[in-house]
């Protein structure tokens, strides 16, 4: 007879997540840290003295973005700057509001200026320095900086090698290789992948995503839509920006962690919800920012009279959640007939409330196959 294994048993253990590094060394930095599913206005929000950079600042750690991506609001005083800083990672920053002049060198290389105005977009890249200035006298400027410091710091467990470290770099502005921050160019794309956008903008450096109008059909997305692509060049960091006409609104799609929205123009809402969940409404006008969690689906309203615009920083490739560009994704998407009839009654009751009617067209609510006039060959 088989001799029985005894086997001591202990009672379970529950395990529970320690803070990732990044949420202690962003706790001791003793300004706002703000935990929701959105903030009404970034252009406002209260932000706290940030000591060790001498500026004001607050950290965004929104719902779906915890752990992969870092979000921060600084605030330059009128005529006043942000002392130079180097950080080892490139990060993207947008200008909420304000005019200004950032000043971007590695050491012992060229210093290269360029000026910024409201809703700019640029990259400021890893292992440089750069030094930010309010150009005007009375008003503040505001800016949202992306990057992604909580995976680096994961990886690494300790702050100082992110600041202030000397590393030799080759200075990657100015100099005989031409602007870091010259225009963009536009690239086709190859339109066997995911088919939605046939080409896409390669540079670091939009003057204004407010008044961008080198869009293409965001075809499948529905309402119409348009787009840009965004492609920093030499990163992994990428961003994009729709636009979809007033009362209209987007299909319900899904995808991976922080998403990072900013609202350059427009007014209007988005849903948000864990498939089988409530539901979470987001107001939005301009200077909005929102984070759609993991794997949420998500839809987009516009309930103003102008175009909406919202412009999206991703992350990085390996959390966008999707194996292959050629992979089915018929399951993180929904058509208008599929959709919640709440979700359009909402919509429309939005709209009653300003004293407008929907611009849907009625066949897209019965025919599975309709088409938008721009998604059309």
């Amino acid at each position: 007879m088989q001799e029985r294994l005894m086997v001591e048993t202990k009672p379970a253990v529950n395990y529970i997540r320690q803070p990732y590094f990044y949420d202690n060394w962003m706790e001791a930095q003793g300004i706002p840290i703000y935990r929701d599913y959105y903030i009404e206005d970034g252009r406002t929000l209260e932000l706290g003295d940030w000591d060790a950079r001498g500026h004001k600042a607050a950290f965004l750690q929104l719902a779906g973005q915890e752990g992969v991506s870092e979000a921060r609001i600084s605030e330059i005083a009128p005529g006043g700057r942000i002392a130079p800083v180097k950080f080892a990672l490139e990060e993207v920053v947008y200008v909420l509001k304000g005019r200004g002049v950032a000043t971007v060198w590695a050491d012992g290389g060229e210093k290269h200026s360029f000026e910024w105005n409201d809703h700019a977009l640029f990259r400021i890249p890893g292992n440089h320095w750069v030094e930010y200035s309010n150009m005007t006298g009375d008003v503040p400027v505001r800016l949202l900086h992306v990057n992604n410091m909580p995976v680096a710091m994961s990886t690494l467990q300790t702050a100082e090698h992110f600041f202030d470290v000397s590393v030799p770099t080759k200075s990657m502005v100015g100099g005989p290789e031409g602007d870091f921050f010259s225009d963009a160019q536009a690239i086709e794309n190859d339109p066997s992948g995911r088919g939605q956008v046939r080409s896409y903008w390669v540079g670091n450096f939009f003057p204004d995503m407010r008044a961008w109008d080198k869009l293409v059909p965001f075809k499948g997305r529905g309402a119409g839509g348009t787009t840009v692509f965004v492609q920093f060049p030499g990163s992994e960091l990428t961003a994009h920006m729709s636009v979809f006409p007033a009362k209209t609104y987007k299909k319900g799609h899904r995808h991976g962690p922080a998403y990072i929205i900013a609202i350059p123009s427009g007014e209007g809402f988005s849903v948000m919800w864990q498939e089988g969940k409530e539901k979470v409404y987001v107001p939005w006008h301009e200077g909005s920012i929102f984070v759609p969690p993991n794997r949420w689906f998500h839809q987009h309203f516009n309930v103003g009279e102008q175009p909406g615009r919202y412009l999206a920083f991703h992350p990085l490739p390996q959390f966008t959640g999707f194996a292959a560009e050629n992979v089915d994704r018929s399951s993180d998407q929904f058509e208008y007939h599929q959709e919640d009839p709440t979700i359009r009654d909402y919509f429309a009751a939005e709209l009653t409330k300003r004293g407008l009617t929907s611009e849907m067209p009625p066949e897209a609510y019965t025919n599975p196959d309709y088409k938008f006039e721009n998604e059309k060959e």
